[in-house]
């Protein structure tokens, strides 16, 4: 089958590509002033992030999982606390939490946005409950009006896990500036992605920003002075050079990635393959999606035949995620009832996430949906 194009879930390097030359003059000017950490481009780019999400503080750092877990430290979260998380998302939303000797609390998800349900989030609220941690899953927010209006109704404070969502928006109000806090990420694979790690945290309230740099900061103030038990997490400034470059570009890569989704949903619909083996993605009416995933549903047992049969033609897909928080080696210890999330399992059985990046091509649209439909026409109708 050497004659069968190849198709990547992703290509960094082509997105890349045309950037390169600003890249290039971007990293010298960082490599002549001498300042590799806490330079210009760093200030600049908090600024700039700020602005993008229509908050009035942003405070870089290393990672997006650094960025959670400084939102919590900023909170005095600790042993005897509950965070309320959902269990289909990454390990940094939950790691966050038992690091500092929390308890992750899991709520289930919606079955059609795959995002954390906010009336399972109200059913787990307890009197130790002292964070949620939303995630706006595959660069769609949750339902984050509600879930905020629950959370001030409790008067616990909300930390957006806004890694994937960067751009997104509810209501169109951005994502990042409804909690407390939000977080983002820039690894290389995000919507605006560096070349190496770092993150973003956002806030609208500046007491709360400042807690937060003083925590990513040894908890130093001054040199030598430490306030707090803090840790050593910041952007250095040639990433946060690049990242300035990328972020002048994003909006048209949203648009990329928009038209992307936009033409997958109509191809598949077309090739009549939409229905009860392959569910679209659904979109909240009120959200807007920046698609850092195009999240399809295979039912009937068939996603991971489905994505062999992918993988035997040249075409990639990820399972974001394939198995869930609450069935990690690592979270056994806290025994979560095995049927209280039956939406985050069947989600992990079921999703098939398929290539999306700005600059795919309509022509390797069609190679990934031609593959789909083959397999559908021999596959399916097989196993039946």
């Amino acid at each position: 089958m050497t004659d069968i194009p190849s198709v990547p879930l992703l290509d960094v390097n082509r997105d890349n590509s045309p950037h390169r030359e600003e890249f290039i003059e971007a990293i010298s000017e960082v490599i002549d002033s001498g300042r590799y950490l806490f330079g210009l481009d760093v200030s600049e780019l908090e600024r700039e992030i700020a602005a993008y999400s229509q908050v009035e503080n942003a405070v870089s750092c290393a990672s997006g999982s650094d960025a959670l877990l400084l939102a919590l430290m900023a909170l005095g979260i600790g042993p005897g606390d509950e965070v309320i998380v959902p269990s289909f998302t990454f390990f940094a939303s939950v790691s966050c939490i038992t690091r500092l000797g929390a308890t992750p609390i899991f709520a289930d998800i919606r079955p059609d946005t795959f995002n954390v349900d906010p009336d399972a989030i109200e059913a787990a609220i307890t009197s130790r409950t002292k964070a949620i941690i939303p995630v706006h899953l595959f660069g769609q927010c949750a339902e984050i009006d509600r879930i905020c209006q629950i959370a001030g109704d409790h008067d616990i404070p909300v930390v957006e896990d806004a890694a994937q969502a960067i751009g997104a928006a509810y209501h169109s109000r951005p994502a990042g500036s409804w909690g407390l806090v939000g977080c983002f990420s820039f690894y290389p694979t995000k919507n605006l992605g560096g070349m190496g790690d770092g993150g973003m945290l956002t806030s609208c309230d500046a007491a709360t920003a400042d807690r937060l740099r003083l925590f990513a900061g040894h908890g130093m103030r001054p040199r030598y002075y430490h306030q707090v038990v803090g840790i050593n997490s910041r952007l250095d400034t040639m990433q946060a050079a690049v990242l300035r470059v990328k972020l002048k570009s994003l909006p048209q890569a949203v648009e990329n990635r928009t038209q992307i989704a936009a033409r997958y949903t109509r191809m598949l619909t077309e090739s009549n393959l939409a229905g009860e083996h392959l569910v679209l993605p659904t979109v909240d009416p009120n959200a807007f999606h920046v698609w850092n995933q195009y999240a399809i549903r295979i039912t009937g047992g068939q996603r991971d035949a489905l994505r062999n049969h992918m993988a035997e033609n040249g075409v990639a897909s990820e399972i974001y995620y394939p198995v869930p928080m609450h069935q990690q080696q690592c979270f056994e210890y806290l025994k979560v009832e095995k049927d209280s999330l039956p939406e985050t399992v069947r989600a992990s059985e079921e999703v098939l996430n398929l290539p999306i990046f700005p600059s795919l091509t309509e022509a390797e649209q069609i190679r990934v949906v031609e593959t789909i439909s083959g397999y559908f026409a021999s596959g399916v109708k097989a196993a039946a």
